[in-house]
């Protein structure tokens, strides 16, 4: 919470605000729930949130105050599954009973170039393939936006070659993904890519290849 009665919070200490988001929410009913704060071992809590078959958590600093406009170091998020954003640039045709496409060819930037990553074939009901397949159809054009495809390698490697490439579609690199995977593989691709949705909160160019900490 960053206002309250016209008042401005954000000088205030984190802990702070969110006691105070809590007694005004005392009240609140379902779907409206506070998020309270977790005070404890932090190897403890990891064990615990693993356990349950959670993907992370955010830990901030319970002092800090609310940076607005900003990326802030006085939060950091932990996961400990491989997932990140990637940059939707194409797609390939539908095989067997699936409508509308078969897998979306998704890439990550080095500077202003954009890097071929996967083929993302799982992680889409029927509703979400023709949520994207609509999408798509906006922003189609004719040219690759992968700098480095083709490749020698194809599909068995991870990779795609000139023949497979003839059979995709190619649309504007404007959408963003979050993509869960096993690992890079040495050829610096997704193994077991899954699709868990589009994220409408990042910016093409803030896509890069993340680091393990």
């Amino acid at each position: 919470m960053i206002q309250l009665d016209g008042k401005d919070l954000t000088g205030l200490a984190l802990l702070k605000r969110k006691a105070m988001v809590e007694a005004l929410l005392a009240n609140a009913a379902d779907p409206i729930r506070f998020s309270g704060s977790i005070q404890a071992d932090s190897d403890k809590v990891i064990r615990e949130m693993k356990a349950r078959g959670l993907e992370g958590l955010v830990a901030k600093k319970r002092d800090s105050r609310y940076e607005v406009g900003q990326r802030s170091g006085a939060w950091i998020k932990f996961k400990w599954t491989n997932e990140q954003e990637f940059v939707i640039a194409g797609y390939t045709e539908p095989q067997g009973a699936r409508s509308y496409f078969g897998a979306i060819l998704v890439g990550y930037f080095e500077g202003e170039e954009l890097m071929f990553a996967a083929k993302v074939g799982t992680g889409f009901d029927h509703k979400t393939l023709k949520m994207l397949y609509e999408k798509f159809q906006k922003l189609r054009q004719a040219a690759c936006p992968f700098a480095n495809l083709p490749e020698k390698r194809g599909a068995h490697g991870g990779g795609m070659i000139a023949s497979e490439m003839r059979r995709c579609t190619w649309i504007k690199p404007t959408l963003v993904c979050q993509v869960r995977f096993a690992e890079w593989t040495r050829d610096g691709h997704l193994r077991q890519p899954a699709f868990l949705g589009l994220r409408e909160d990042k910016q093409t160019k803030e896509v890069v290849r993340e680091q393990a900490a």
